[in-house]
């Protein structure tokens, strides 16, 4: 039950996301970009921001406008390993490992501080163990894209993009540019969560793995919009807080 907890959370917090839209002001024109040297390499365009929130990461989000390139097998585990082993995922991981003790999950883990380290170890290594498969080792095996490509405020009404993040869990892009099912991640949660079975003494039965599939397949397409709508949250906020700062006061210069 707690883990349909941390998928609702997570539901939640993407409806929060996209709600906040209605009060979002009208997109600014673009920038424009100023042509890149010969010696950078251009096939992984940086993310707006490394962290959603400033807590998930998003290593492996890039913008659909730009022209599609594909990465090479060690750039996709580099960004698998980016999202994985960045610090904000052992804090979830901490959150994490709280709620499940709270709740006793896995009670052979026990309680105390041995119970909740049990936890915090196995919640951090269920994202490890998913972002690496999903996100690096499976897409360079089967020549698969990784990568969420946002369409931004630009690629349509807000229904459409949360429709296209949702069905970024089963559609994903070959190293071609050619869309097709989406492999690395039902296949890589997959692993993962057999890998699971050899730390969940407790959960060692096909509803159990399926359950954690079906979880972890869950909590990446609300990732996927909380990657798609994070940028006009952000521009949104930024807008409130400087129409809520208080006017400079006029200057007044005395007559000579």
């Amino acid at each position: 039950m707690l883990r349909l907890a941390q998928a609702a959370v997570l539901c939640l917090v993407c409806g929060l996301a996209v709600s906040a839209q209605d009060n979002t002001a009208p997109p600014q024109p673009a920038q424009p970009v100023a042509p890149k040297s010969k010696g950078e390499d251009t096939s992984v365009q940086p993310p707006e921001d490394k962290r959603v929130f400033g807590v998930l990461p998003n290593y492996r989000t890039t913008e659909n406008s730009i022209p599609f390139k594909r990465i090479t097998a060690w750039q996709k585990v580099k960004i698998a390993a980016k999202d994985s082993f960045d610090w904000p995922s052992y804090l979830t991981g901490g959150l994490f490992a709280g709620l499940y003790q709270l709740e006793n999950s896995n009670p052979s883990f026990g309680q105390g501080a041995a119970g909740y380290f049990r936890r915090f170890g196995t919640a951090s290594g269920d994202q490890i163990i998913g972002n690496m498969m999903t996100e690096g080792f499976v897409p360079a095996l089967i020549h698969q894209d990784p990568r969420y490509f946002r369409l931004s405020s630009g690629g349509g009404t807000k229904k459409h993009r949360l429709v296209y993040a949702l069905e970024s869990i089963v559609v994903a892009r070959m190293d071609t540019g050619h869309k097709t099912f989406n492999y690395s991640e039902w296949l890589g949660n997959g692993i993962a969560a057999s890998i699971g079975n050899a730390y969940y003494p407790d959960g060692r039965s096909a509803s159990g793995t399926g359950q954690r599939l079906l979880i972890a397949c869950s909590t990446d397409a609300f990732s996927n919009v909380l990657k798609e709508f994070w940028p006009d949250v952000k521009h949104w906020y930024k807008n409130r807080k400087h129409q809520e700062d208080p006017a400079p006061s006029p200057t007044i210069t005395s007559a000579h």
